[in-house]
């Protein structure tokens, strides 16, 4: 039985739990676990990440915790026991962890590393803390590592900044705002700002001494000098060196390290340098023999200097090298560290070699970093290292542990440092040997003086260890000098510490000997005199600072100086001499002068001082001391605080009547003294005094007396000095003055209490009258003011020692409240007064609520009068935190109510203004200003926050009754939400500051909330007010929107913490502003369409809540806008602009869309106006959705085809749908940088089209806009021309390139602007030359189906024909799509998918290869065209594609296969021409036709026989380099071993079963033959022209494949051709010879025209492209994907052989393929439309129909061949001589809008002119023998220049004259017409019309080129037209979109030699001619633009 937990509540998972049982909840190691119930092991609960999902799991896999419940039941909650630091931990954890994986993820190597590090740290230290064995100082230590390690860590993942307090965390709910702000303040101050170090130190390390003439021992004194000051400023560190340079003791580091601690700032300075003077231990002479003499000497070496400057840097110097110079004279051996200093130092010589050592300012150091150590013998000079730290000793100590812990030697400063401790103890003594001035003794030569130092007590006894040489050595007895050489008047200057201590001190003396050092072999040092000096004087004072000249006095070698009392009588010094009048000894010559200087905490020189302390000895010194003691050093008075304070009241005790006066100044003097920051830490030492030891219990009186008499007297004294000194020491006089009085009291019984008070009163009395006085003149008396201001606070923590508090406080509002109350006095008064108020806010006073209420009026009427005057913020935000911080959140008490109220209503409209004004005013530029500025705003924000979260429904109704016209709440309500929108900034708060955020969000909303009520009372109806309420919603829009609510971006945990703390504001708001909305009424009119975008903007928050609350109140402006309107455009213009942006920012989803659509249709079901709000919402939802996958497109890294096409589906849904021009323009340049990033240069030509297409030449001025400056249209338009021209130059699309060049040539002419259409002139030949010099690679096509509801919605259960990049095949193509879509599946068949592939929920792609099928034929059948040429028109301007695929109808003949073998031919129509905008379109439109298989035969022949036709004709033009593919497919046609060659044809459609049972196939069956035939002779001609080619060694073959040629013949029936047939190239021009047919005639129509049978559609010849195979046995893909592209026979004479060519042979089985079964190797064949069945023509008439040719002579009647000459003449193109010129122009259709809107584009092209062929070569007057045209001008013209014998082949020339009447065969003519239909159509026998029984009357009868086939069923196709050959085209009928006049240039109808001059081109008219009668065109949809194809 399941029961209720009563203890265990809560746990932590220690083993993962799959929860596999029923019921059981899946649990993961580490997850925390609430528990509700329990039974027999198992307990029941839910996991605190998903506290929704409950279940059971085994008790054994949770470790239970101690924790507390709240709100036991149902909705209990647990919190931990813990303490806040381990659950912080916890938590920080585990957010870490998630993150921690992610920059593993992103490859943030470095921080992954260093947060692992912490995070193992942080556990270690949690570890310690859980075990709980910890002291409490060890625990805090733990805790402060912890806390810091957790801020680090956060600040590094961008987390929030945790507020807290003493280590734990801060819950915001528990502290006032204020609080809250200084918390977090503090943190990100100390975070930000680190604290500058006053204390400084220096770390030295001595490495070695390199120099080449060592070989003895050396001394290093290092020491710290100030060259401004010429004297050092450190002791010295002083350490010895082995004969090898190195330290004599290297196991013990504090002999060779130092650091010379205590430095100020003053003294990192450049002008600080660091000195090392090195004394070498040997022999007098450097140069000497070993064995000249035994003794040792310390004699000068060399010094180095280093500028402390170098430090500053604060890089450690790790290796440096001193340059040490050796003194050449060692007379200034004293000075040489300063002549270095000076660079004086070139009269010294460096120690040895110097090489790689930098000469800087005072021999500056070199690194020693780029040299190895064994170079080290190359370089001279002292190796150390350096550091420079910053900080207190003890943090040095802590930071630097390594350091000490290894030991290091301290190096004081001299003297004190700049702050001096109580409790320090020094005694030192420095001396320093200064010089001497000594005689001969009788020598020739000056002496060799040593000097020896000794410590001697009275007794005689030497002082042991009592003289330090430096710090790195220990302390010795005695002291040896350096020796100089030779000199009389050595000068020294070395320094000495001797620490003796006190007791030693007094009767002690230093005795200085004086020997001679002998240079002679026995090396003695004979003593010849001495010094002595005492310690301390008779009076007690030490030997007095200063420089002292000392008696020599004279002695023999063996004097005894043990016995002190012999010298100590005499006179030691020469000052001392000359007062004592000793003649005997006056005339001594020589002089010892020595250098003291104390530092001691207990001995003092002072006289003056010990006259004081010994006052009782002399009484009637008293005066004088008293008048002394200002003179007295502080340190002197502070080393002897406590005696000097005792004899203070003891002179008082003794006679206050005489001294009163003079003590109290003395005591002012000494409490004063210890204001200065140097003896500031003495105050505690005072503190301790008063209460410990000091004893005048009747002091009190006195000080009173004085004290106000000093104060009464302020009003008239003229010089105050004084009198502020006693101002400032008044803390102290009343910390005097109650101690005294308490002693009093305790002595007494409390006797004379009330006299006291009065004497108080009194006192107050007075400062009051002073404080009220105002300064007249001079400001003396203010200055006097503000001193005592200053001061005063600290007197009340005394004051509330002996009265009540309320006394106190009424006391301290009097005297505050006595002060002047104008405020223009002066600034500096104004100051003191308000940081008077803020000590007295931040004492003990104000703490208590009963004073507090006192005080608070008078505090709230200073800080009223400075904020309005603007004046002291800063201040006056650290009073009102303080004011604040006092109140927590939840106190209720009625004293805080009643406080908030005073507050109220004295501030929060100053606190309003002021918040308004600091944050409209310009943020100061100096970053300490800037942070400055920002707390005082910050502080005041928290001030405000504060007042508005304690004030409570009362007081918002006292508030708001307050006001007492509406326009006074109008304004109030208007700046308070100014405020809060200003609060709610991202830069009021520093970015990690959430707490904070939501803490004032919070308080905003709760605010808010209040005032709609207002709102709604007071500004409804006839009183509305548009201000305030657009204000109202604008701050609740841009609430909401804050980045800091919005839950969905947080961690799991934070949300959870957020939403249990304050719910998710974002919906409380939303549900607010739409109840304000619905009281809106009426009024709602005026925000419509204002507030859409943000209404909108708050929608797309994914808050599903907010989302239904916040829909509807679009309904509602709809509803609202078509009552004031009828419509609602306003509502659509704004919600469709404002989606673009918003989307595109990241906001919205999917959901939103099925949201929207959902709840507005719901909505409108019931409106009059449905329709159109269905309109809307649909138009609105397709854009969503459109939007939605651009969003997602551009968030992949790389350019791909979704991301373009994307692009281009909302592109084109701005244009066509929406008609946002603007929007339109905008995607057209973002679909432009997508095509140029991935290179898709003729891409990007033709969308840049898409805007220029929008511009004319005009002068219109056009405003700047994206990239584009402001510029006229013209201007724009041409660089938009430049552009375009140079992207087509890129993508090698030159012929696009060259109609633009024209183009704009034609603007540059018009403007006489010569040099630019020069320049515009080369460009259209350099563009010409790359046509026919450069390679361009044909790209390969595919088609791709999008299947599955799982792609974006532009692709969804689509197709689409993709051009492929360069080279890329299918395999390739595949693999990119699959890349592009990793979770698509790829489709391994061709058919077409059926409906649960459609909507399945998953991703499918289809892909496979199609061919492309050219629309123009003409250049491409075009003889003698090069292939450079025909490549382009081969791939470009392709609307449609077409795939096969072979199958077996019915039985299939294992004997015959072709017998059944069929194809189906599907058909693709895209919606624009590849290239276009984009690499991919999609397919329209698609038909599938099956061809029947003797249709097939027909097409294989064809495409085989064109394809021997191309090879022959390029091996005949010596196009081929190499022979082997003719070679090749002869073979594989003439020896068709595989599948029996066109024999297996014969076999299955010539036999008599088939001719009988089908009939209607008769004519078909003529074809093949007739093909068969042809074939025939063409591998006649063919052996003829590769008999001449053939190389030798391929003679055999070559007679093989004559032998299998005349069987072949034999085979088919043939046995010879006519004797006509010459294998000469001159009678086959261009290798293309022609077949005539016999067959029987074709019928005739009525009027004599010839009207043919249609053939069935699936007998369109096609062309084999890559042709492989002949005829195969068997059924396959190779038969589609082999067949060519064009549809014209023709065409394929031109095409490029493939390198595999064989026969018809090919094997018909599919080749396996992975997406389709159509093999990749080949193109697809799709079928070719009705449209262009007139195309094969030529290719279809019977022999006797057929043109004649030299080859292939057809015998034909004289008159049939003079009407046959007569009717091929010129090959002109059929015309309707009816029509006129301008008509047959093409009337180019106008942009459908410009720039300006409403502005309807002008025509770009005038309707007279006629579109001329851009780029290829002008036709010439007579066509090619392959087209044959019927003549329609009314009489014959011209003659043909075709002989029966032979193909002249004629020359185009540019300049010849095209005659009006006989229009040439040129593309000029033809063009193509909105209507469908082409009045200037080319009639060839390849392209004519479908009916030809409508031609001309006056057309010749008879015999003659047959019309197309058409039928009935095809009224609309009268005419096919063949566009200019360079320009993006349509199909007539299917695309009918006219010549884009970007792409169009007008000519006359009589072009001249050269480009026309624009607007010179006249409209041809073709006289006498009528319309013809068309039947009605189909109707054709809106022409396309150039780009769009």
């Amino acid at each position: 039985m399941w029961i209720p937990t009563e203890h265990e509540k809560y746990g932590v998972v220690i083993a993962s739990f799959r929860g596999t049982v029923p019921y059981g909840l899946s649990l993961e190691i580490g997850d925390t676990v609430q528990i509700l119930e329990k039974c027999d092991g198992w307990y029941r609960g839910f996991a605190l990440k998903n506290p929704n999902v409950k279940g059971i799991f085994p008790s054994s896999y949770v470790h239970l915790k101690n924790a507390c419940v709240k709100n036991k039941g149902q909705f209990e909650m647990v919190i931990p026991t813990e303490d806040s630091v381990i659950t912080e931990m916890t938590s920080t954890l585990r957010d870490w962890g998630t993150m921690w994986k992610q920059l593993y993820v992103r490859n943030e190597g470095d921080l992954f590393h260093r947060l692992w590090h912490i995070m193992n740290e942080i556990l270690d230290l949690r570890r310690q803390v859980l075990v709980g064995h910890l002291t409490h100082d060890r625990m805090k230590d733990v805790k402060r590592h912890i806390t810091a390690r957790l801020d680090w860590g956060n600040e590094q993942l961008g987390l929030d900044l945790v507020p807290r307090k003493e280590y734990a965390m801060v819950d915001p709910e528990d502290i006032s705002i204020t609080e809250l702000y200084r918390l977090m303040e503090h943190r990100h101050r100390k975070k930000d700002t680190p604290v500058q170090a006053s204390n400084h130190h220096l770390f030295v390390q001595m490495k070695s001494l390199m120099c080449s003439n060592l070989g003895e021992e050396l001394e290093v004194i290092f020491s710290l000098f100030d060259s401004k000051e010429n004297r050092p400023i450190s002791e010295r560190f002083f350490l010895r060196l082995n004969r090898n340079g190195l330290p004599k003791a290297p196991d013990k580091p504090e002999r060779h390290c130092s650091l010379f601690v205590d430095l100020g700032s003053s003294e990192l300075r450049r002008d600080i340098y660091i000195t090392v003077h090195i004394i070498r231990i040997g022999r007098m002479g450097a140069g000497e023999k070993k064995n000249a003499c035994s003794v040792q000497y310390r004699r000068p070496f060399g010094c180095a200097v280093l500028s402390i400057a170098d430090l500053l840097t604060g890089e450690t110097k790790d290796d440096l090298i001193l340059k040490v110079y050796m003194c050449n004279t060692e007379s200034e051996w004293y000075q040489i560290h300063e002549n270095i200093i000076k660079k004086l130092n070139a009269r010294y010589n460096l120690t040895g070699s110097n090489a790689g050592t930098c000469d800087q300012e005072g021999g500056t150091p070199s690194s020693l970093s780029s040299q190895s150590w064994d170079t080290m013998s190359d370089l001279r000079g002292l190796a150390v290292s350096l550091q420079l730290l910053h900080g207190d000793i003890e943090q040095i100590r802590r930071e630097y542990s390594s350091v000490f812990s290894h030991g290091v030697s301290i190096t004081r400063k001299l003297g004190f440092s700049n702050i001096i401790m109580p409790g320090e103890m020094r005694n030192d003594l420095y001396i320093t040997i200064e010089r001497g001035e000594f005689e001969k003794g009788g020598k020739s030569v000056a002496r060799n003086v040593e000097v020896t130092m000794f410590i001697v007590e009275n007794s005689g006894q030497i002082l042991k260890d009592f003289i330090s040489f430096g710090s790195g050595e220990p302390p010795a007895s005695e002291y040896h000098s350096f020796v100089l050489y030779h000199n009389n008047s050595p000068r020294w200057s070395e320094l000495l510490k001797l620490p003796i201590p006190v007791d030693k001190f007094r009767g002690a003396h230093i005795r200085f000997e004086f020997r001679h050092c002998s240079t002679k072999e026995k090396g003695e040092k004979k003593l010849f005199g001495f010094s002595f000096v005492p310690l301390m004087q008779e009076d007690g004072r030490t030997l007095p600072d200063g420089t002292h000249e000392l008696i020599v006095h004279k002695c023999e070698e063996n004097t005894n100086l043990q016995d002190t009392t012999r010298y100590l009588k005499l006179p030691f010094s020469k000052g001392i001499l000359l007062g004592n009048n000793h003649q005997a000894i006056k005339a001594t010559k020589e002089s010892f002068w020595i250098t003291s200087f104390l530092c001691s905490t207990k001995l003092t020189q002072n006289g003056d001082m010990l006259d004081l302390l010994k006052w009782r000895t002399h009484p009637d010194k008293i005066t004088g001391c008293l008048s002394k003691i200002k003179e007295i050093d502080g340190s002197e008075i502070v080393k002897f605080l406590q005696d000097t304070l005792d004899t203070l009241f003891g002179i008082l005790d003794e006679n206050s009547q005489k001294y009163g006066s003079k003590v109290f100044d003395s005591l002012v003097h000494i409490i004063n003294l210890l204001q200065d920051s140097k003896f500031h830490h003495f105050k505690p030492v005072m503190d301790t005094y008063i209460e410990s030891h000091f004893a005048g219990a009747l002091a009190y009186r006195d000080l009173i007396k004085v004290l106000k008499w000093y104060v009464d007297r302020i009003t008239e004294a003229e010089r105050q000095e004084h009198i502020q000194e006693v101002l400032k020491a008044q803390e102290y006089i009343f910390k005097y003055i109650v101690q005294s009085r308490r002693l009093f009291s305790l002595a007494t019984g409390g006797q004379n209490e009330e006299e006291f008070r009065c004497c108080i009163q009194e006192l107050l009395m007075s400062v009051r009258f002073f404080l009220s006085q105002e300064s007249k003149g001079s400001g003396a008396l203010s200055q006097s003011q503000a001193v005592f201001l200053s001061s005063f606070p600290a007197v009340y923590s005394e004051l509330l020692k002996l009265f009540d508090i309320r006394e106190v406080a009424n006391l301290v509002q009097d005297t505050l409240g006595s002060l002047p109350t104008i405020v223009h006095v002066d600034d500096s008064l104004q100051a003191v007064k308000l940081q008077c108020i803020g000590k007295t806010v931040e004492s003990q006073l104000y703490t208590n609520p009963d004073s507090r209420y006192i005080l608070l009026p008078v505090v709230l009427h200073h800080l009223h009068m400075h904020l309005q005057e603007q004046k002291d913020l800063i201040m006056c935000a650290r009073i009102l935190s303080n004011v604040f911080c006092l109140i927590k959140k939840n106190s209720s008490e009625k004293s805080v109510l009643e406080e908030i109220d005073v507050i109220v209503a004295s501030l929060l409209d100053i606190l309003l203004r002021t918040i308004l004004e600091i944050t409209s005013r310009p943020q100061p530029s100096g970053s300490a200003m800037r942070l400055q500025f920002q707390d005082v705003t910050g502080e005041f924000v928290a001030c405000l926050l504060s007042l508005l979260r304690q004030m409570t429904d009362r007081h918002y109704q006292q508030l708001l009754d307050s006001f007492n016209t509406k326009e006074e709440l109008r304004d109030f309500l208007l700046q308070i939400f100014t405020v809060f929108r200003i609060l709610i900034r991202p830069e009021m708060f520093p970015k990690d500051w959430t707490v904070m955020r939501l803490v004032a969000n919070n308080v905003i909303i709760t605010t808010v909330l209040y005032l709609s009520d207002a709102l709604r009372k007071n500004f409804l109806n006839e009183n509305f007010d548009y201000k305030i309420w657009d204000s109202y919603f604008y701050l609740a829009v841009i609430f909401i929107n804050q980045l800091c609510l919005q839950l969905e971006m947080f961690t799991p945990s934070k949300k959870k913490k957020v939403l249990e703390k304050y719910g998710d504001m974002r919906v409380t708001m939303g549900c607010e502003i739409f109840s304000m909305w619905q009281n809106l009424g009426e009024h709602k009119l005026h925000f419509i369409p204002a507030l859409i975008g943000p209404f909108l903007e708050v929608t797309l928050i994914p808050q599903p809540d907010l989302r239904n609350v916040m829909i509807p109140i679009f309904h509602d402006m709809m509803d609202w806008e078509q009552r004031r309107s009828g419509n609602f455009k306003q509502v659509e213009a704004k919600l469709i602009d404002k989606l673009d942006s918003l989307m595109s920012e990241g906001k919205g989803d999917e959901t939103y869309r099925e949201l929207f659509n959902s709840i507005l249709l719901k909505k409108i079901e019931r409106e009059t106006w449905r329709e159109s709000g269905v309109s809307l919402i649909a138009t609105v939802t397709r854009l969503m959705e459109r939007l939605l996958d651009y969003r997602d497109c551009m968030k992949m890294g790389e350019v791909d085809g979704k991301k373009i096409g994307c692009t281009v589906s909302l592109l084109n849904f701005y244009k066509t749908e929406l008609n946002k021009e603007e929007m339109y323009i905008r995607y057209i340049h973002k679909l432009y940088d997508l095509h140029l990033k991935a290179q898709n240069f003729t891409e990007a030509a033709y969308t840049l089209l898409l805007y220029d297409e929008l511009l004319e030449w005009s002068d219109r001025p056009l405003r700047e806009f994206l990239t584009y400056p402001m510029q006229t249209e013209w201007q724009r338009k041409e660089h938009l021309h430049l552009a375009i021209i140079q992207n087509f130059d890129r993508g090698k699309c030159w012929e696009n390139g060259i109609i633009l060049c024209r183009k704009i040539a034609e603007q540059y002419e018009s403007y006489y602007d010569y040099r630019n259409l020069s320049k515009m002139r080369m460009m259209e030949a350099s563009l010409y030359d790359k046509i026919m010099d450069q390679q361009r690679l044909e790209p390969e096509f595919f088609r791709v189906g999008f299947y599955g509801k799982k792609f974006p919605f532009f692709l969804r259960n689509k197709e689409f024909v993709c051009r492929g990049h360069d080279y890329e095949r299918l395999e390739a193509f595949q693999q990119r799509m699959l890349n592009e879509f990793p979770q698509a599946i790829a489709m391994q068949h061709a058919n077409q998918p059926d409906e649960t592939i459609f909507q399945a929920e998953a991703q499918y792609l289809q892909i496979y290869a199609v061919t492309p099928i050219p629309e123009s034929q003409e250049v491409l059948q075009r003889e003698g065209v090069p292939d450079n040429i025909k490549s382009f028109y081969k791939v470009n301007h392709i609307w449609k594609f077409r795939y096969d695929r072979p199958f077996h109808k019915g039985t299939k003949d294992k004997e015959n296969e072709f017998k059944s073998l069929w194809v189906e031919r599907t058909s693709l129509y895209l919606v624009q021409s590849l290239p276009g905008i984009s690499r991919w379109f999609e397919v329209e439109k698609r038909e599938v036709v099956e061809m029947s298989p003797l249709e097939n035969a027909i097409e294989v022949l064809e495409n085989k026989n064109q394809q021997l036709k191309t090879l022959i004709s390029q091996c005949q033009t010596r196009q081929m380099q190499n022979i082997n593919p003719l070679t090749m497919c002869l073979n594989g046609v003439i020896d068709a071993a595989v599948n029996g060659g066109v024999s297996r044809y014969q076999e299955a459609f010539f036999v008599k079963e088939y001719i009988l049972s089908h009939p209607e196939d008769g004519e078909k069956i003529a074809r093949l033959r007739e093909l068969m035939l042809e074939q025939a002779q063409i591998l006649e001609f063919g052996l003829a022209v590769h008999e001449k080619f053939v190389p030798q060694d391929m003679r055999p073959l070559h007679k093989k494949l004559v032998d299998q040629f005349f069987v072949m013949k034999s085979s088919l029936g043939i046995q010879e051709f006519s004797a006509c047939i010459q294998a000469s190239p001159v009678h086959f021009p261009n290798g293309s010879p022609r077949v005539c047919r016999n067959s029987a005639p074709a019928s005739m129509s009525p009027d004599g025209t010839r009207v043919i049978p249609r053939r069935s559609p699936l007998s369109y010849p096609a062309v084999n492209r890559y042709s492989s195979s002949s005829l195969s046995s068997q059924a396959s893909a190779e038969v589609s994907n082999i067949t060519g592209q064009s549809e014209s026979s023709d065409e394929v004479f031109n095409m490029q052989p493939s390198p595999s060519t064989s026969s018809l042979s090919s094997t018909h089985s599919a080749s396996p393929n992975v997406t389709s079964s159509a093999p990749s190797s080949a193109r697809a064949s799709p079928l070719l439309s009705d449209k262009h069945k007139h195309s094969r023509e030529n290719s279809c008439l019977s022999p006797r129909e057929r043109p004649c040719s030299a080859i292939y002579p057809t015998p034909v009647e004289p008159s049939q061949r003079l009407l046959f000459n007569h009717i091929g003449e010129g090959a002109l193109p059929r015309s309707d001589p009816n029509l006129s010129a301008p008509e047959k122009a093409v009337n180019p259709t106008p942009s459908s809008w410009s720039l300006d809107s409403g502005k309807e584009a002008k025509n770009m092209s005038d309707s007279g002119k006629i579109i001329s062929p851009p780029v290829p070569p002008r036709p010439t007057q007579t066509a090619s023998p392959a087209r044959h045209t019927t003549s329609v001008s009314p009489s014959p013209a011209g003659r043909s220049p075709l002989k029966q014998g032979s193909v002249q082949s004629f020359t185009p020339s540019p300049v010849e004259y095209h005659s009006p009447g006989l229009t040439s065969n040129s593309p000029v003519l033809s063009g193509s017409y909105s209507s469908g239909i082409s009045s200037l159509s080319r009639c060839s026998t390849s392209e004519t019309s479908g009916f030809e029984n409508q031609v001309n009357e006056q057309s010749a009868p008879g015999p003659g080129p047959g019309p197309s086939y058409g039928g009935p069923d095809e009224p609309g196709r009268k005419e096919s037209k063949t566009p200019p050959p360079y320009s993006v085209y349509e199909r007539t009928l299917r695309r009918p979109v006219p010549l884009p006049h970007s792409l169009s240039i007008p000519v006359a109808a009589e072009p001249p030699a050269l480009p026309p001059k624009p607007l010179a081109a006249r409209p041809g008219h073709l006289e006498n001619g009528t319309r013809r009668t068309e039947p009605g065109p189909r109707p054709r949809p809106l022409p396309r633009k150039v780009s769009q194809l």
